[in-house]
């Protein structure tokens, strides 16, 4: 028997998703649509002998193809061959959640309309006939809680037994169809033909819900009550910047920071060992030894080390998501992040580049517009993230010791500078052709549904795995052959082809003031990963392993002061140090993650070049003002 194919669509928020795991559960393979960085989820389930592939459409209010969801989802239900179309609706916002129904049919799409979220329509006091509205469209149509397994097997078998070959839209359908067709055949302006479209619709679901649907009296709902709280003008803010911070804490202090501590320990210290004891007791040239534990453990294990932190930031993003409370952040931020380029629902994203660049450029994924999701992408990496917080705190120290806290803000000011700047650039530019629509709907606040928490989680933190490890595997061989050996062969770390490269490099900081090999060679090491900049500087002052942990700094500085370093840079050189740092290339990881959100090496490339660009130029114009001015 043929597998039945089976296509969920609906707006957003409708629980759409919610169903689309209840009904495949771990069974889902998650891409991208080809051309966009929209998600592609294909679930399998299989139901009294029958083999069942559901696809979970983009939830979208329209389909008037304006944007990538919503070309996405007119072209597949017109172009792919399904057996049935499901139309998620949310009962309790019934009347608007029919627009797109009303659309779809106007495309002779035949439906099978869900009514979900049945429990939350029982509570607003919203009454809908089945029947009714199966005669009103001439559709067939089923009641769900998405969060039901007793639901969503009642949907199982609807899918396994409707036969949409035996329905046919009803005549008020007919003639609302003969209307729109008649109005798009006049010789009217488009927008008047738009316009009347638009009323025509309104019509036909005033109509319907006349008939269907019946609204019973009710006070402020659960939902409504909690957002004169979570909502007010006056104390939105300060919650949101409350709960913030608690998703920081969580993910960066209490839960997420202690394993990926316990894990670098794992891998660092006792696997790293065991590795190069049981290597060197078979045998193994010393060149290998180096390669597998210094090159690609270490290289691979800064990858692993923020695996915890990633899983743990996507788990309390998806939760929050799930109450509803994302979209009040989103409510909140608008106003301000407008004058940055960005909608609302950018503000998550850029916060979270303060932890760690890799997940702050994974979250832009939950942004509406490709123009957003692509202007956060690549504005994140100017944020002062963990891994250049000791570069700032080493220099800082050692340069600066009684304003240290002072300069390190400075830093953290001239990355979010940085990152409005260009992101009111790029929307001004390479962006502009790419409208940035801003439709917001606050859903009822509910608990969130667990397995759907955790099965997004998945989805979101495996490609982190998959995709940025391969990349940081390749880097951290080639990072380890650059500094181990010549032309002539292997070689101490000052003749290597690194520092070779790294007094070639030097020559572009003439102007900046830290025009040294070593500062070239830290500088190149800082793409691979930005945590390396001070363990690089520290080798090759000859200090050997010095802490890359902020809180360390301190003591960092007084060792690194008995070195050279103290006399190869000046306080104003070592700022400009600074302020190149803060803004240079991303990492290794962070641009592998930009391949992998921007869908191709051309943003990589892009985001590489453009960033050096600015960071040379920025730090050029502190260096030579600073000069000017007599420092």
């Amino acid at each position: 028997m043929a597998t039945l194919a089976v296509a969920l669509t609906g707006n957003p928020n409708t629980g759409k998703s919610t169903i689309f795991n209840e009904l495949t559960g771990a069974r889902q393979k998650i891409g991208n649509w080809p051309g966009v960085t929209v998600d592609k989820k294909v679930g399998y389930t299989r139901y009294k002998d029958r083999a069942i592939s559901i696809v979970d459409l983009p939830g979208t209010y329209s389909v008037n193809a304006r944007s990538p969801e919503e070309k996405i989802v007119i072209d597949y239900l017109l172009n792919t061959k399904l057996d049935l179309v499901v139309d998620v609706v949310d009962s309790s916002n019934i009347e608007r959640n029919l627009f797109l129904t009303v659309q779809l049919l106007e495309q002779d799409i035949p439906l099978l309309i869900d009514l979900n979220m049945q429990d939350d329509a029982a509570r607003r006091g919203v009454e809908i006939d089945t029947a009714k509205l199966e005669e009103a469209f001439g559709m067939p149509v089923v009641e769900t809680v998405g969060r039901s397994s007793k639901s969503t097997k009642k949907l199982l078998d609807v899918f396994t037994s409707t036969v949409m070959e035996n329905y046919e839209p009803s005549q008020l359908v007919k003639d609302h169809i003969a209307k729109v067709h008649a109005i798009r055949a006049s010789e009217k302006t488009d927008a008047q033909k738009d316009e009347e479209i638009i009323e025509a619709r309104y019509a036909l679901i005033d109509k319907v819900v006349a008939k269907a649907v019946t609204f019973r009296n009710v006070s402020a709902t659960r939902s409504e009550k909690m957002d004169r709280f979570l909502a007010n003008g006056i104390l939105a803010l300060p919650i949101f910047l409350l709960i913030l911070y608690a998703v920081f804490q969580i993910t960066f202090t209490w839960i997420g920071q202690p394993i990926a501590d316990a894990l670098e320990d794992l891998i660092n210290d006792d696997f790293l060992n065991f590795v190069k004891d049981g290597l060197e007791a078979a045998g193994v040239a010393d060149w290998m030894v180096s390669l597998v534990t210094d090159g690609i453990i270490a290289g691979v294990g800064a990858v692993l080390t923020f695996v915890p932190l990633i899983f743990v930031l996507f788990f309390c993003l998806s939760f929050l998501d799930g109450t509803g409370y994302m979209a009040r952040i989103a409510f909140i931020m608008d106003p301000i992040m407008r004058r940055c380029g960005l909608t609302g629902k950018g503000i998550m994203p850029l916060m979270m580049g303060f932890g760690c660049g890799v997940p702050s450029i994974m979250g832009a994924r939950a942004l509406d517009s490709e123009k957003d999701r692509m202007i956060s992408i690549l504005v994140t990496p100017f944020l002062t993230c963990g891994a250049k917080l000791p570069i700032m705190a080493l220099f800082a120290a050692m340069f600066f010791p009684h304003n240290a806290a002072n300069v390190v803000f400075a830093m953290y000011i001239i990355g979010m500078a940085m990152a409005i700047i260009v992101a009111k650039v790029l929307g001004s530019t390479l962006f502009k052709a790419k409208g940035s629509t801003f439709l917001l709907e606050l859903p009822p606040y509910r608990m969130p549904d667990m397995k759907s928490v955790l099965l997004e989680t998945w989805d979101k933190g495996k490609g982190y795995l998959v995709k940025a490890g391969t990349i940081i595997f390749v880097a951290s061989v080639l990072l380890w052959v650059m500094s181990n050996y010549n032309f002539s062969g292997p070689c101490e770390i000052e003749d290597s082809i690194l520092a070779s490269i790294g007094s070639w490099m030097s020559k572009l900081f003439v102007f900046q003031g830290f025009a040294t090999w070593e500062a070239g060679a830290a500088v190149l090491s800082g793409i691979m990963a930005k945590e390396t900049v001070v363990a690089t500087i520290g080798v090759l002052y000859g200090a050997g392993d010095v802490s890359t942990e902020a809180e360390d700094a301190a003591d960092t500085a007084s060792t690194m002061l008995q070195t050279g370093m103290a006399s190869a840079f000046t306080s104003l050189s070592a700022f400009s140090f600074m302020v190149f740092s803060q803004l240079y290339t991303p990492c290794v990881t962070a641009l592998g993650t930009i391949k992998k959100e921007a869908g191709g090496w051309k943003w990589v490339a892009f985001s590489a070049v453009y960033m050096f660009v600015i960071a040379w130029f920025v730090s050029l114009v502190v260096y030579q003002v600073g000069r000017a001015l007599g420092f």
